[in-house]
């Protein structure tokens, strides 16, 4: 029976435990969105990792939708990533850059030219984004032209070949949490009447283009996607979660990429998590689906992360809190040793307070 300190194949990669840092947006990229020497830092801290995910980096400019929010689509970014990656590869570290674009989850004054953000339909987003000066209300996006397509799978291709270039071992798309890709997955986002829209073999079109993208720069077996069935993040839902989403991972799991990635529901949300009128566990529906490797993701601690490895439903899990407050992660569970609380103040933007400077074990011991 499998735990969370078991070696795991993923891929080609031999990961030598479980333990997977999830994808964390911390808004603290530097001039021009490149990553700074702060950033260089807080990755190495974590890599102790089996797998560290980066933080959502944008594949252009119209994919932007937080402040400081990093790219990988020019020299200065992609040698930005570079030092990340090289430190974390000098401990030992595994690193995977997620490939983002946010869809309408932003503003005109985040865009270039202050233009309309786009989106599958034209359809605005409850609530409001932080745009780097005040909370603005979100306002209607442009429906993307079907000829624009092609060209936001273009952008996501120079993003994985921009992601080789900076020495990653590999790409995570990501095609959840209700940006562009999952807007168009899901059936409230998408009114579409062309073939990327309607049944849910066209709606799931551009998230499997863009993976075929990745899949001819990278192969297939250092390219992972993440998707969150059920969720209601950024306004999203879906008539029929545990339909769309299975398709999803069967298409997925025969391209056979290195693995899938499964935010579960919320409690709030499991509820419309059904087959066949019963509810039943995104992540156990869909690895029985995709029939690989799967990363489960949504609040795990130490013990509940090991029984949905000892379950079968999972083969690593993802951690996105406890490795910000504690980058010495898989020591900690190790020893069974106290945790370090997150400063969620701190969490977007700002300085190494609430980002380098939590201690670790060695440190906390010595002090």
């Amino acid at each position: 029976m499998a735990n969370l300190f078991d070696e795991v194949q993923v891929g080609d990669l031999r990961l030598k435990h479980r333990i997977v840092m999830s994808p964390l947006t911390r808004s603290r990229a530097g001039e021009n969105l490149a990553p700074r020497e702060m950033n260089v830092e807080y990755y190495r801290q974590r890599a102790s990792a089996a797998l560290i995910i980066t933080e959502a980096t944008h594949v252009l400019p119209q994919g932007i939708g937080y402040p400081f929010t990093p790219g990988i689509g020019t020299e200065e970014q992609i040698a930005g990533w570079k030092k990340v990656v090289d430190a974390v590869h000098a401990r030992g570290g595994r690193i995977f850059l997620q490939l983002w674009h946010v869809g309408r989850i932003s503003h005109r004054v985040m865009q270039e030219n202050n233009e309309l953000p786009v989106s599958a339909s034209a359809i605005k987003p409850a609530g409001e984004l932080y745009t780097g000066k005040e909370m603005t209300e979100f306002e209607t996006p442009r429906s993307l032209e079907l000829d624009e397509i092609a060209g936001i799978v273009e952008y996501f291709r120079l993003g994985a070949e921009n992601a080789k270039k900076a020495g990653f071992d590999g790409v995570e798309i990501h095609g959840a949490n209700g940006y562009l890709l999952d807007q168009f997955l899901e059936d409230s986002t998408n009114k579409r009447t062309d073939e990327y829209g309607g049944a849910i073999e066209n709606r799931a079109r551009l998230l499997l283009e863009v993976v075929d993208a990745a899949i001819n720069v990278w192969g297939a077996n250092r390219v992972g996607v993440r998707l969150s069935p059920a969720g209601s993040f950024s306004d999203m839902s879906d008539s029929n979660p545990s339909a769309t989403f299975a398709y999803a991972a069967e298409k997925l799991g025969k391209r056979g990429i290195a693995y899938l990635h499964v935010i579960e529901p919320e409690p709030k949300n499991a509820v419309k998590y059904l087959v066949n009128g019963e509810q039943i566990s995104a992540v156990k529906h869909l690895k029985s689906i995709f029939n690989g490797t799967v990363i489960a993701a949504q609040g795990y601690d130490f013990e509940s992360g090991n029984a949905v490895i000892e379950s079968g439903d999972a083969d690593l899990v993802a951690y996105g809190k406890l490795f910000i407050a504690n980058p010495d992660l898989p020591e900690r569970f190790k020893k069974n040793a106290p945790l370090n609380p997150p400063v969620e103040s701190a969490f977007y933007g700002g300085s190494e307070h609430g980002y380098t400077d939590y201690p670790t074990l060695d440190k906390a011991t010595a002090a």
